[in-house]
């Protein structure tokens, strides 16, 4: 587990790809279409995850400033770890990055073993989000 801070009202993790350059103003426009097609609020987040390689990545940090949540980031060996979990895996990403997805993966290991997909990828031209939960009920 990071250091993320979580409880009963920010109980998800929104999971962001991008390619380099990618406008701030589109991976928020993602992100946001991902939190509404999930009917989740953004005082839900706990944080913004990626892949170590996106550190720096502009849009990114720009997502998480929005949101006022940490960004965190994980080494594609331990993205790879959560390939059994995802709801849509990718050949042509791990050729990329060396991992079977970014964002699903990213959601997935900030929260650690218990989490469960909320929304499976979405993309736009240059960005993908997923956003997983924790502490969820089962209906």
């Amino acid at each position: 587990m990071n250091d993320i801070s979580f409880d009963r009202a920010r109980c998800h993790v929104l999971g962001l790809g991008c390619e380099r350059g990618t406008p701030a103003a589109e991976v928020l426009a993602l992100a946001i279409e991902a939190l509404d097609a999930a009917g989740i609020a953004g005082a839900e987040l706990a944080a913004v995850a990626s892949i170590e390689s996106r550190r720096e990545e502009a849009a990114i940090l720009a997502v998480a400033a929005h949101f006022s949540v940490p960004a965190v980031f994980f080494d594609a060996p331990r993205l790879e770890e959560e390939t059994p979990r995802l709801k849509n895996p990718s050949e042509i990403v791990f050729i990329s990055v060396g991992c079977h997805g970014v964002a699903e993966s990213a959601a997935l290991a900030a929260l650690g073993a218990d989490a469960e997909l909320v929304l499976g990828k979405i993309k736009s031209a240059h960005a993908t989000a997923a956003i997983a939960g924790i502490g969820l009920q089962k209906t």
